[in-house]
């Protein structure tokens, strides 16, 4: 077996390179080869089993190899696994669509497809930025907040503002604008931070496209949590100043805040609303951008006038992972998903108190299904974060930290149980570097 498993290794290595990953670093750290997936626990080939406690990035809502999702995805495959979403159309998206437009935030009421977050984000940049150039206006700035991640494709890096992953393209990237982040959960700091928005608004009136955000918790960002007051003063703001809103739900959208959507806790309405990860329950890649009709009409033109929005991917409407999708809505529904999480929300909430009797602790924060614990005193070349998630994976629990941010999203479908052993491991984790 030893040697199988080498040898997975060893043809990884000569073969593949890994996302967000240096290369080298697999020289002291092992890869780790993974036979299987079950519920909230995945495998590796000599029977350890780890607790997937950031939900593999973010995407896992309802366990691995989830009976139901898999049902309905292999009943969609004796039907059609893919076809030309140009000229053509199928049963499984206009089930999620129609299902779509019910469920956001009334007013989004058309739905324009990609494969991954990132290029949802492209597409409600693109659509913003041509919008006003149908109008006869040329906007070339994008306002994000500091301290934001909303991808890495390029137009995506460029109004994000997290250094580690943008710096070395800095000389590609659009120039963006940067309002300040609320620096905590108070509603004074989202009050501050909005009157500094609007003064970005009035300097630069005329030539901002869209106004992008993600909605209450930065993640990549370190996890960082701000007021829902904030997303309702942005609204306002938008609204006064004539420029778009761009909610980037891909993270904290299917409810992952404690609500189905981040929106929801301002009652606002974003003018493009980003969503991907959760969507299909972690099982296939899928993306859309949510618009409103007002947005879709002013493209909606005879083919020569040039306003035409001409974006496209290759697998955009997949047959399967809409099928994947409308499963994961499934069980949002059958099963009263989001009433269950606010029990184990609140569990939670109890149960990382004991995080704050650390001396190496900064802060602990929470929204929803995000459970976040700062470490302070550690420089980054320290890499406090790989020691963490070496020990917590010897323990059973798989965690992948944020610089000094160790934080939780794991699947739905935790017990209190094995709530209470990623806290155990992870603290005691902390514990030991303390």
């Amino acid at each position: 077996r030893k040697d199988f498993l080498r040898k997975i290794v060893e043809e990884d290595l000569k073969y593949i390179w890994h996302p967000c990953s240096q290369m080298k670093d697999y020289e002291k750290l092992p890869l780790i080869p993974i036979k299987r997936g079950e519920g909230i626990y995945i495998e590796d080939f000599e029977g350890n089993r780890y607790i997937d406690a950031i939900s593999s990035w973010w995407v896992n809502l309802f366990g691995h190899n989830n009976r139901y999702i898999s049902s309905k995805i292999k009943k969609q495959l004796k039907k059609i696994e893919h076809i030309i979403f140009a000229g053509f159309t199928h049963k499984q998206i206009v089930k999620l669509s129609k299902r779509l437009v019910e469920i956001t935030p009334k007013g989004l009421n058309k739905c324009f497809y990609a494969d991954n977050g990132s290029s949802a984000i492209e597409i409600a940049l693109k659509m913003s930025f041509h919008y006003y150039k149908n109008r006869g206006e040329i906007r070339r700035y994008f306002l994000s907040l500091t301290n934001s991640y909303h991808g890495e494709t390029i137009g995506a890096l460029g109004v994000s503002d997290v250094g580690l992953y943008k710096e070395p393209y800095r000389e590609l990237l659009i120039t963006p604008l940067y309002a300040p982040v609320p620096k905590d959960m108070s509603e004074e700091s989202a009050i501050d931070a909005s009157m500094k928005l609007e003064e970005i608004f009035k300097k630069h009136r005329g030539e901002i496209s869209a106004f992008i955000l993600e909605p209450l918790v930065q993640c990549a960002g370190g996890m960082h949590i701000y007021s829902p007051l904030y997303l309702k003063k942005a609204r306002e703001l938008c609204d006064k100043y004539d420029i778009f809103l761009i909610a980037d739900e891909i993270a904290v959208g299917f409810g992952r805040t404690g609500k189905m959507f981040a929106c929801e806790y301002a009652d606002i309405t974003p003018d493009f609303l980003c969503l991907s990860k959760g969507i299909t329950g972690g099982f296939l890649p899928l993306s859309v951008v949510l618009l409103s009709d007002e947005v879709y009409n002013s493209f909606y033109c005879d083919y020569s006038s040039g306003k035409s929005f001409l974006h496209s991917h290759s697998y955009t409407g997949n047959a399967l992972a809409c099928a994947s999708a409308n499963a994961t809505l499934d069980i949002f529904e059958k099963e009263n998903i989001l009433e269950k999480n606010r029990e184990k929300i609140k569990y939670f909430a109890d149960k990382i108190k004991i995080f704050k009797t650390l001396s190496n602790v900064k802060e602990v924060r929470q929204q929803g299904m995000i459970i976040a614990i700062e470490l302070e005193g550690y420089k980054s070349e320290e890499r406090i974060g790989l020691k963490i998630f070496e020990y917590a994976l010897k323990g059973g629990v798989f965690i992948r930290p944020l610089g000094n941010v160790v934080y939780f999203m794991p699947p739905y479908i935790i017990s209190l149980k094995e709530i209470d052993k990623i806290v155990e491991i992870t603290y005691r984790a902390i514990k030991n570097i303390e």
